[in-house]
Order: C-alpha cells, then structure tokens, then sequence
C-alpha cells in the first residue's frame, strides 16, 4: 500500500518514522510500511463465503457453507500466535467476514491481545446494529468495497442493490465515527468511475479510500487486465494523484493510498521531482524504507480453512497450514524456495525488471500477477507502465513489456 496522499502533501516524512524508532511495535498504522523490522500485516479470510458475485474477485467465493473454516477455537489461538509473534495489524477479510457468527468474539479476543484490528466488508450486511457492534469493536479502520459508482452493468454483481447497500452502510459507520474508508479495485469494465469515487468521498465526507489494482487472480484472472493497456493505468493513477492534491488544496484532510502496483511509488517520486524538488530526496529514502512490493515480507495472508500464503492475490502456493504449524514457525521458515526468493536482495526477477535502476524501490512488483500473466513467479510485472528509458535498461520484448503499443485511455479519467 502506497500512501499517496502524505508523500504528495509531506503529511509523512522521515522524521515522523524514526520518531519512533522506525519499529512496527511503536509506529502508528500509517507509518507501519517504513519500519524496519517490517512485521507482516495478516490478512485472515476468515471466509470463504459471500452473498456478492464480483467478477473481480481475487478469490472465488462460495455462495454455500463452507465446511472447513477455522473453527472459533482455532481462530483464537492463530491470533494468540499473531500476538506473541509481534504481528502489528489483523485484516479481518472474506468472502464476506459479516457471515461468521463469530466474528466480533474473534475481534474482541485479537484486540485483547492488542492486536490492531481492521475489517474489509462489501457493506450490505450493515444495518444499524451491525454499525453500532462495528463501532463498538475498535476496528482501526474500516474499508468498504464498491465494485461500481454508477452505471452498473447488467450481471456485474451477484446482489441488485449492492451499491445503494454499501453507500448506506458507509454512512451509517461515519455517522457513529467509525474510521471508514472506500476501497474501489479498477479494471479495464470501470475504470471510467474513478471521477465519480473521488466525488462520493468529497460529498459523503469520507476520509480515507484505496485504490486496488486488479490482481489478476482468482475469479479476476478471467477479465481483461489493465497490465494489458498501461497507459491507461498510467493516466488513471496520474488522476488518482491529480485528485489526492485537490483535496489537500480544498483542506479536506483525505487520506489517499493505491495498492498492488509499485510502479506507482515511482511515478509519484517523478512528479515529487518535477513540482516538489526540494522534496525529492525525502520523498525517495522514504519509497526505498517502504521497500515496494512486500508479499511475503512485510503481508501475508491466511485462508478460511487455515493455509497461509505470501499475500492476498497467491493462494494458489501454500506456505503451510496453521493447524500443523504455528504460522510464527512457518513465516520464519529458511526452508520454502518461494519465501527465500522473495525475501532475496535484489530479487531474482527476470526480464526488465532484472535491469531496472528502480528494482530496490519496488521489488519487482506482484509477483502473483507475474505469475498469473507469463506462468511464471520470476517473471517480469506486465501491469508496470513505466517505460524502458524511464527505468534505464533497453527495449524489451514485446512479452517482457507486456504491450507494445499504448492503446487509447478508456473515456472519463482525464
């Protein structure tokens, strides 16, 4: 996660880390990707389940029970685990995370703990009690997906209403002062809708919104990914930045992140340089303390039925499962070839990125959209946008940039 917002308006600065000794058992959440000793923030799909049918998707959702979940039992003691291994922050996710019975039990033992806690929901299960039970568990931060603003295609999720749903459960946890946020994933189907995001966020009042790139996984690996137009994505995360600036010169306080595309981190330092230059150099050791991407650094993330991966987008490789292994021992395993790969300095990623004057401050991107793309983990990003004589190594092939040929930017993010 990129926080864009503070590097752009210096809300986040060096000084602010190593106020705290850039450790993530004293950072604040928003300074946890410049820590040192980079402690994985877990994302526990504590389901499988969900009454939505995204065509985005990461996972694949099952409608049905799903009979192998982590029972209440196993839960606690995977977050006592968490706890005494130093995990800074619990992403409680799904599926639909409102589907367990047990969900608030399971918070209320993690905060206990003192575990941060943050909930990531499509919000239609949110009636007024469930706002008031949400408010009441100290999540950190709530975010709430929306997969459309406005002009929702005909099958594009499995609920009629889903939109309406989510805008009234975002109000009704801003109004009990929930710390809310929008989570909206783009693609090439809506990518169209980012004006009409950072309105809502002006007209609702919400403070705080990611932006997601597609993964390219799961249910996603079907569609037709941005890392197939990159100048489109370029355009779109040039806006995201155009937008985040205009609310800090409005004073709206919003706070702006994007996700799964280091390339943006660079691309935010080249507009630092060209408008911010006595910045630059803060701006620069800060990308290089975040480290770019972390799967299997500083995220994890742990399935309904116990299995633990490198990050939310690879459940396709299995690290080992929590209920043979405590996931302190398998996280600090010396032993797993996809674990020592990615924790290598530099990575051994192929292609241009082998190159790349920028790989130290982005770590070769997502690896499980690498994969997912060229059937290959150490294969080249294709979702990277930046262009050869931008990163400093020589024209590629057409596989190894993903595209050739610039297509023209879907109509509506100007």
């Amino acid at each position: 996660m990129l926080s864009v917002s503070r590097l752009l308006d210096g809300t986040a600065t060096p000084d602010d880390a190593l106020r705290y000794g850039r450790h993530s058992s004293r950072l604040p959440s928003h300074l946890l990707q410049f820590s040192t000793d980079k402690k994985p923030v877990v994302v526990w799909n504590v389901t499988q389940r969900c009454n939505l049918d995204c065509i985005r998707c990461r996972l694949r959702p099952a409608a049905a029970d799903y009979a192998n979940e982590l029972t209440t039992d196993e839960g606690r003691a995977l977050l006592d685990d968490l706890a005494g291994f130093g995990v800074p922050t619990v992403l409680f996710s799904g599926g639909e995370p409102l589907l367990r019975d047990d969900l608030f039990d399971l918070v209320a033992h993690a905060r206990a703990r003192g575990l941060r806690c943050v909930l990531s929901t499509n919000g239609t299960r949110v009636d007024g009690d469930t706002a008031r039970r949400i408010a009441a568990a100290g999540f950190v931060h709530v975010g709430v997906g929306f997969e459309w603003i406005e002009g929702v295609p005909a099958g594009a999720s499995g609920s009629v209403g889903a939109y309406a749903a989510a805008l009234g459960a975002l109000r009704l946890m801003r109004d009990l002062g929930t710390r809310v946020g929008l989570s909206f994933t783009m693609h090439a189907g809506n990518i169209g809708q980012l004006p009409a995001v950072f309105d809502l966020l002006q007209e609702e009042g919400i403070g705080r919104c990611h932006i997601h790139h597609l993964a390219c996984a799961g249910r996603g690996s079907a569609m037709q990914c941005l890392a197939q137009a990159p100048f489109e994505t370029r355009r779109a995360v040039e806006y995201v930045f155009d937008r985040a600036e205009k609310f800090q010169m409005l004073g709206a306080g919003k706070e702006i992140s994007t996700v799964d595309n280091a390339a943006d981190g660079i691309l935010l330092l080249q507009r630092v340089t060209r408008r911010q230059p006595a910045r630059e150099r803060e701006v620069r050791l800060m990308l290089v303390w975040h480290g770019g991407n972390q799967s299997g650094i500083a995220v994890s993330s742990i399935d309904p039925a116990g299995g633990v991966h490198v990050d939310p987008s690879s459940w396709n490789y299995h690290l080992g499962n929590i209920r043979t292994r405590p996931f302190s021992e398998i996280w600090t395993s010396n032993s797993d070839p996809r674990l020592v790969a990615l924790r290598a300095n530099p990575r051994p990623i192929k292609g241009r990125c082998s190159s790349c004057s920028f790989l130290g401050m982005c770590n070769g991107n997502l690896r499980a959209r690498a994969e997912g793309y060229f059937a290959d983990f150490l294969a080249p990003d294709p979702a990277c946008y930046l262009t050869d004589a931008e990163i400093g190594v020589k024209p590629g092939t057409r596989e190894e940039r993903a595209s050739a040929e610039w297509p023209v930017p879907v109509h509506g993010v100007a």
